[in-house]
């Protein structure tokens, strides 16, 4: 059989053009295969080919593949309206969005997350999948006869840079809404500890040593209270996502739409989502401007850092169970040791703290990325995107994990808080005002030497 080397790969001719179960469609670059039972087409074949890179695709975004159903959706509406498409392709377009955001084309969105192009694979994907499934509600077929063009139908009046970086920046809001109900469900978890606690006197500590005495209950209230004040942050940056670049097309110009094309498609996109979208104030700004999404992950990392100092708190407070602090009593989930009988370890926590750190480095991916764009526009968006969108999936999963396997099975060891406070340096605090700060070192450096001896 003739072999052909066609863009750095060998193709087998005769399987490629005489294959059964694949067709050939066409780009600008040339012909591609493309199996027959995919509502994807050519560009979206030849990025699953060139991006062969982490194996997650980008139907693992799902808030993604939404927002930008909703984008074309919204845009096949004003094109109508503009008299550039018929209704009966804008009919057909819509129920094709429709179908995407039931997930009912999930498995059709297979680009990899790390991709080149600024997003215009992930666009295209949809383009093509909206396209041939659009053709067959017309009674048409997939591929190349299409009735409806991923480009000039389904793309009309849009870039890549104003449609995928529109969805983008909605996608941020259902999943920042995401990670603020499980930081609540945590908080609400915590707060009830607090209630429980609220009797229980124990030692407070500064620098891992002896401070003066509190309650277990003012402990898990000040956790509670930390992690709803970033809920409110996190709905403050809401707002940031609302504004879009939608009809400013490849670099805010708007070349090839026009301005009541824009302003109907962001009617309809307002009114489809349910959000108070806007339109940016500066199109070319927002073309390529990523501080939005820098600002969003500066607050991911903050509450990471939150989280990971009260597992870290939570590790120290069980600490023993004979030999540390050991002032709470963590669940017991698993074996702790395949050698030490009885061990068990605050795996909760650990597993809290490692998806801290992770969200850590993917800050640093995102302000990297965002400092990487060039001119007009940021290529690096998707890796920014992935990172956003992966950092609040994982912080969500892991403080929900860490509420219902940890924090409301906690129980205080209400013995251990009192000797560890009795036989604390506390109580020279309390001395001062009646007998002076000099008098009460002196008492506290006398109790530690007899201790010592």
């Amino acid at each position: 059989m003739r072999q052909r080397t066609w863009l750095g790969a060998k193709i087998n001719l005769v399987e490629l053009f005489m294959t059964v179960d694949h067709r050939i469609e066409s780009d600008p670059l040339g012909p591609v295969s493309v199996p027959s039972d995919r509502y994807y087409g050519a560009q979206t074949a030849r990025a699953i080919a060139n991006f062969p890179i982490s194996g997650i695709t980008i139907k693992r975004l799902p808030l993604v593949i939404q927002a930008l159903a909703h984008v074309k959706m919204a845009a096949a509406r004003a094109n109508c309206e503009e008299g550039y498409l018929s209704p009966e392709k804008r009919d057909a377009i819509v129920q094709a969005c429709q179908e995407v955001l039931a997930g009912k084309q999930d498995e059709e969105f297979l680009v990899d997350v790390f991709q080149g192009g600024a997003g215009t694979s992930t666009n295209m994907n949809m383009n093509e999948v909206l396209a041939n499934r659009a053709s067959e509600l017309l009674g048409g077929v997939r591929g190349e006869g299409r009735l409806v063009h991923p480009n000039d139908d389904v793309n009309r009046s849009q870039s890549t840079n104003d449609a995928y970086a529109t969805a983008v920046r909605l996608s941020i809001i259902p999943a920042s809404r995401n990670l603020r109900d499980a930081l609540a469900g945590l908080a609400a978890a915590l707060n009830s500890k607090a209630d429980e606690f609220v009797s229980i006197r124990k030692l407070g500590r500064t620098q891992l040593q002896d401070a003066v005495a509190m309650t277990l209950g003012q402990e898990f209230a000040a956790f509670a209270t930390t992690i709803l004040e970033d809920c409110d942050r996190l709905k403050e940056t809401e707002r940031l996502f609302l504004e879009v670049n939608l009809g400013g097309t490849a670099i805010g110009t708007g070349v090839g739409a026009t301005p009541s094309y824009r302003a109907r498609a962001l009617e309809h996109l307002a009114r489809d989502t349910g959000l108070p979208v806007v339109g940016s104030k500066d199109l070319f700004e927002a073309s390529w401007d990523m501080g939005a999404f820098m600002l969003q992950m500066s607050m991911i990392k903050r509450t990471a850092a939150k989280l990971s100092k009260i597992a870290n708190d939570f590790r120290l407070l069980s600490s023993g169970p004979r030999g540390g602090i050991g002032e709470i009593i963590l669940p017991t989930l698993q074996p702790g040791s395949s050698l030490m009988p009885g061990k068990v370890n605050p795996v909760a926590a650990e597993a809290l703290n490692q998806v801290c750190f992770y969200v850590y480095g993917l800050e640093t991916t995102v302000a990297m990325a965002a400092e990487a764009g060039q001119l007009q526009l940021n290529a690096m968006e998707p890796v920014i995107i992935f990172s956003i969108h992966q950092s609040m999936e994982l912080l969500c999963n892991a403080a929900k994990a860490f509420t219902t396997t940890c924090v409301v099975g906690v129980k205080a060891n209400t013995a251990r808080c009192e000797s560890n406070l009795a036989s604390s340096t506390a109580f020279a605090t309390e001395l001062v005002n009646s007998i002076g700060y000099e008098a009460a070192a002196k008492i506290v450096k006398d109790t530690l030497a007899q201790t010592a001896a």
